[in-house]
């Protein structure tokens, strides 16, 4: 995969799927996950529809630039953002891993993409049209919130499981993604798929140690309530009825905050994307995007 150094100094890795001269369409990964989070084969779904597809890791993740050795007080964050008060100073904010996209678009010659995120990636894109609209040509922000701790919230088993510290040998690694399974799909998840994924991603790049700054990153940036009220790029929100990482009150709020958003709820789906919910997912957002007019 090919790997390149954009405006923020951070070194990204990508890898794109096909015809160049297609509408791009930037997939921004959630938190810890790796570009794997977007399966090479979901990617060539939307790219045989007409669209030049993109995923990459962000900072701090897979193969991109990671901060080693910089501390981070993510507990003093998260305990200061849910009161709001001032949080202390993190290594890197949201604004900033949004700004690593937008470079890796300005590397690759590309104006204006449609972007497409999920999870933490899902708060990302937000930005990107926030802080970046002429760059983004539609927004699509999947299983994602607002900012605001009143929405969205994890069920204390599901946060308590994205949390706790993952082993650091590679059997235990696998053997522990079964705990993945509370905030799943219900009718969709599997334990050998897990372990298939966790393989994957710890053969990868295990990097438990940037996990604390991304948390930290998403906290410290607060709520993003006026800004997303001011975006203008044509969105389109997708959430899981069944989501109890991110609540589905997340995606609703998301979409009343946005201007025209439209608000697409699926039925079955958790905080994962199922291959069994693929036609479903890829179909929405080729629908969302083919609507839009045509960008490089």
């Amino acid at each position: 995969m090919p790997r390149t150094k954009v405006a923020t100094g951070i070194e990204i890795e990508y890898e794109t799927f096909g015809d160049p001269s297609h509408p791009a369409v930037l997939l921004v990964s959630g938190f810890t996950a790796q570009l794997l989070m977007w399966h090479e084969d979901f990617c060539r779904i939307i790219a045989n529809a007409g669209f030049h597809v993109i995923r990459f890791d962000n900072r701090d993740c897979g193969l991109s630039t990671k901060l080693d050795g910089t501390p981070v007080d993510t507990d003093g964050v998260i305990r200061a953002a849910l009161l709001d008060e001032t949080v202390p100073a993190v290594p890197y904010t949201l604004s900033h891993m949004a700004a690593d996209a937008v470079g890796l678009l300005d590397a690759l010659g590309i104006d204006r993409a449609h972007v497409v995120g999920g999870s933490m990636g899902g708060m990302i894109v937000q930005v990107m049209a926030i802080e970046h609209p002429l760059r983004v040509a539609s927004l699509t922000s999947v299983m994602s919130n607002s900012g605001e701790p009143e929405y969205g919230q994890p069920t204390p088993e599901a946060m308590e499981a994205l949390v706790a510290a993952p082993p650091t040998t590679r059997d235990a690694y696998i053997e522990a993604s079964k705990n993945w399974m509370v905030w799943q799909s219900k009718k969709h998840r599997s334990v050998e798929q897990n372990r298939i994924d966790a393989a994957a991603s710890f053969d990868r790049s295990f990097y438990p140690e940037g996990a604390p700054r991304q948390l930290a990153a998403i906290y410290a940036s607060g709520r993003r309530t006026d800004g997303m009220r001011a975006i203008a790029a044509p969105t389109l929100v997708i959430h899981g009825t069944d989501d109890t990482l991110i609540a589905p009150s997340g995606g609703t709020r998301a979409a009343e905050l946005i201007p025209n958003a439209r608000l697409d709820m699926i039925e079955d789906m958790g905080h994962d994307l199922p291959r069994a919910l693929w036609p479903r997912i890829t179909g929405s957002i080729v629908e969302h995007l083919s609507s839009v007019s045509s960008v490089k």
